[in-house]
């Protein structure tokens, strides 16, 4: 519920707000070569490929990562995780293997949210300059993008998740220094979550054009 529904309206309106910048900007390139009919090809192409998987990984890594490593830091100085397994309770089944598994699961469902209202919003910005019909619009959007091109950003997004709940939990459960050591743990999940989603975004680019060559075409 936290990892996923309450992340929803911010992913929506950073979403709507991405398209409608994205094509201002894709218009603007795109008019230097008569090319303007491409702008929702090309907005679409952008988002299901790379801009939506990171925008929301970044975003999550943000709210998610930071809730994560707090909640579990202030478990781990106010000895509550102790208390867990001095019941004989698995911490680490109970506090961070649901953590992870929500987070792969929410990451993919996010992103497609982040795809359709940067879409609509592509065609808001689109229409105002053209007026091009959404139907139109949506038809022209997903004339390049194949199933090739959704899959491996449905996949890069679950590995997105993985590296945010990781790294939240563990720096969350090592929390130490009382309630100054949570929020530096809530500060330290989010930067290293997005450092380290980053630096995987370009070895993952390469896996994809490897495993899946027709998305390098």
């Amino acid at each position: 519920y936290e990892l996923g529904w309450r992340s929803l309206p911010l992913i929506a309106a950073a979403g709507y707000a991405v398209g409608i910048v994205m094509s201002m900007h894709t218009r603007a390139s795109l008019e230097r070569f008569g090319a303007e009919a491409l702008v929702p090809a090309v907005l679409a192409l952008a988002l299901v490929r790379e801009t939506g998987p990171l925008v929301v990984g970044l975003l999550v890594s943000g709210r998610v990562g930071a809730g994560v490593g707090a909640e579990l830091g202030a478990m781990k100085v106010t000895e509550q995780i102790d208390a867990l397994e001095a019941v004989a309770v698995d911490s680490f089944k109970f506090l961070v293997v649901t953590r992870v598994v929500a987070c792969m699961i929410a990451m993919p469902i996010l992103t497609a949210v982040m795809n359709i209202t940067g879409i609509i919003g592509g065609w808001t910005a689109e229409s105002a300059v053209s007026g091009m019909p959404f139907e139109t619009y949506f038809r022209t959007a997903f004339s390049l993008v194949q199933f090739t091109d959704y899959v491996p950003g449905t996949l890069k997004t679950m590995v997105f998740g993985f590296i945010i709940a990781v790294t939240a939990s563990y720096l969350g459960v090592h929390t130490s220094g009382g309630t100054q050591g949570v929020g530096y743990a809530a500060t330290r999940s989010v930067v290293t979550a997005s450092i380290l989603m980053i630096a995987a975004n370009v070895v993952l680019v390469r896996l994809i054009f490897f495993i899946f060559p027709e998305t390098a075409e």
